[in-house]
């Protein structure tokens, strides 16, 4: 665990998430990153009682990458606020197939969430029960069979950049659900919460974070070579 914290203080805490792991518990039983980071604490610290960790937003689970965790209360009911006013700038990296698109574009659609299938359905224009979507992407390099996407959000729906990308033609390397040819060997997906800026909900300082990709993926690493 030690090694996959980026950033700590007294208030909060970012995390490097490795493929495959959940952010918060779910139906699966499986161990969470929170649950994990909180027995940590709890031995590292030394700490008696319950340590306080709170989750301030998610990334799916197939996805690797930034994750914020707060210490306390304060930070996290500040840094959860700031979240849904937009105040933390997200920033992801994507592995799409070399297809012909435009170099830099800004993506607006609307999204509605089929409980189902736990998959996000696309629509032009907005609908009724759809949500607005909007990032722009930037190719920032171009590999042998692969483009690396340089992804802003300015919304944060569900599955949102999987799901425009696909709707864009170029769904994520290994996202089988939203399109792509085949699977990914972990079973996850080429897409990484890269970088996070947000002035600190405490200390007021400026706060740029940047995570590594995973270092047991090919094209991965070519994308920071």
């Amino acid at each position: 665990m030690k090694e996959q914290i980026i950033y700590e203080d007294n208030h909060l805490l970012v995390v490097n998430k490795k493929v495959g792991q959940l952010v918060q518990g779910d139906k699966t039983g499986d161990e969470s990153l929170l649950e994990s980071i909180k027995n940590f604490i709890k031995i590292r610290d030394a700490k008696p009682g319950n340590v306080f960790l709170g989750l301030v937003h998610r990334i799916d689970r197939p996805t690797s990458g930034l994750v914020i965790y707060a210490k306390t209360s304060k930070a996290l009911s500040r840094l959860t606020q700031m979240v849904k006013n937009r105040e933390v700038k997200k920033t992801y990296w994507a592995v799409v197939g070399k297809e012909m698109i435009p170099q830099s574009q800004r993506l607006v659609h609307y999204l509605k969430k089929n409980e189902k299938n736990n998959k996000a359905i696309v629509f032009p224009k907005a609908t009724e029960g759809a949500k607005e979507a909007i990032l722009t992407y930037h190719v920032i390099k171009t590999l042998d069979n692969y483009l690396l996407l340089e992804i802003d959000l300015e919304t944060g729906r569900h599955h949102q950049i999987r799901a425009q990308l696909s709707k864009t033609g170029v769904p994520i390397k290994g996202d089988l659900k939203y399109g792509a040819p085949r699977s990914n060997p972990d079973g996850g997906i080429n897409l990484h919460a890269r970088k996070l800026e947000f002035i600190h909900p405490v200390t007021k300082e400026n706060i740029e974070i940047i995570a590594p990709v995973p270092q047991n993926d090919a094209i991965w690493r070519a994308c920071e070579e």
